[in-house]
């Protein structure tokens, strides 16, 4: 839905006009399962977003009408509730929660939400959600804070709210996107660097429609605890480190002995990520997008083989992607064990690729997989009338 026509929905439902913000999806290009271990991520906002409307109210009650669950909530400000019920609205009201933990108290408001980032893809639906009340309601309190202090606002709200113990990435992205540029985001730190990613190059995301039973929080926290034991076997012999991100993959072989072999596996993916995210930063300052390519498909192969974080049907999407022309570099997206894969494609091939890619994809497996095309966005902000 355009905003235009939210602010119409907005307008019919609750008689009055609001102002309209917006908060995009993201893509990570590169750097899988390093956030976790303090290390660099490479992630680009979409131009997949969620919009917000709000107009204000003379008591103290918050009404979120959702255009894509046509379903409205109505939240006393002064009550806000404590805990999750598993529903749509936990991710507005986890924001409201946390804004009132900070001491940034909210007078009465209408707010319309209507997106179009697919749910369950991979692609931060709910980080969307959350920047895009984060960004209607602190301009509603007359409050403003720096975008990456936003960021933070969000990711504490769906860790202590919400209950998933999601990292800095996707509020941060949806926060602080750049127009044409894709982010290095150092998670230790949170300074970031725009990397050029001009509108010759398309990011097409491919969603395989799967989501193996590995998927659950079981296997990603197995993962993690993983990693976990390999840093305190490290730091025996250097104390001084804090995380993989101080590890270079030297120390980890000369470890390797004393470690088994799944958690020496597991950290040399994260080790060997957090260098290809470096690498892959030069190879976008220079534009070289065929090197970039190149190290999205050593990641892929990482994920596969080291944290063994992918499946049939992704390597399947990797391997259609890579035969396709125009197709610089394919690999893997997100947690793992199915979802999708990102593929960075020369704008001029992209209708070829995604009609060969969905062809083959379902010849082999029965499945249609979504594709979506995206350029690389700019960040959360307000909304001008007639703005697409």
């Amino acid at each position: 839905m355009s905003p235009q026509s939210t602010l119409e929905v907005h307008r019919n439902r609750f008689g009055a006009d609001g102002v309209s913000y917006q908060a995009p999806g993201r893509v990570n290009l590169i750097g899988e399962h390093t956030d976790t271990s303090e290390g660099f991520v490479m992630p680009a906002a979409l131009d997949l977003r969620t919009i917000s409307v709000l107009s204000p109210r003379s008591d103290s009650t918050a009404n979120v009408y959702s255009v894509n669950f046509a379903e409205q909530v109505s939240l006393d400000l002064q009550h806000l509730p404590c805990r999750p019920r598993g529903h749509w609205s936990d991710y507005p009201t986890s924001v409201l929660w946390t804004l009132e933990q900070r001491g940034i108290h909210l007078d009465g408001f209408d707010l319309t939400l209507s997106g179009n980032v697919p749910l369950g893809s991979g692609l931060s639906s709910s980080a969307s959600v959350e920047v895009a009340v984060a960004v209607a309601a602190l301009a509603h309190a007359g409050t403003a804070l720096p975008k990456p202090e936003i960021a933070k606002i969000c990711q504490f709200s769906e860790n202590h709210f919400v209950g998933a113990q999601s990292g800095i990435m996707d509020p941060f992205t949806s926060c602080c996107g750049v127009d044409h540029h894709a982010l290095l985001i150092d998670c230790r730190s949170l300074d970031y660097e725009a990397l050029p990613l001009p509108s010759e190059v398309l990011l097409v995301i491919c969603n395989s429609m799967v989501k193996h039973s590995l998927a659950g929080g079981g296997e990603y926290n197995a993962r993690r605890a993983e990693v976990q034991a390999g840093v305190r076997i490290l730091q025996q012999h250097c104390p001084d480190i804090r995380a993989l991100r101080d590890v270079t993959e030297a120390q980890l072989r000369r470890c390797q002995g004393e470690m088994p072999e799944n958690i020496f596996r597991r950290c040399l993916h994260v080790v060997t990520e957090n260098a290809r995210v470096l690498q892959a930063a030069e190879a976008l300052r220079s534009g070289d997008f065929q090197q970039f390519g190149r190290i999205m498909h050593e990641a892929h192969v990482s994920m596969r083989d080291n944290y063994a974080a992918s499946c049939v049907e992704t390597d399947l999407l990797v391997e259609l992607a890579a035969r396709q022309p125009g197709c610089f570099g394919a690999r893997i997206t997100g947690g793992g064990f199915g979802g999708c894969t990102v593929n960075l494609v020369a704008a001029e091939h992209s209708d070829k690729f995604v009609h060969n890619v969905r062809a083959g994809y379902e010849e082999a497996t029965g499945i249609q997989a979504e594709i979506y095309r995206s350029r690389a966005s700019a960040g959360a902000g307000p909304l001008l009338v007639g703005q697409t």
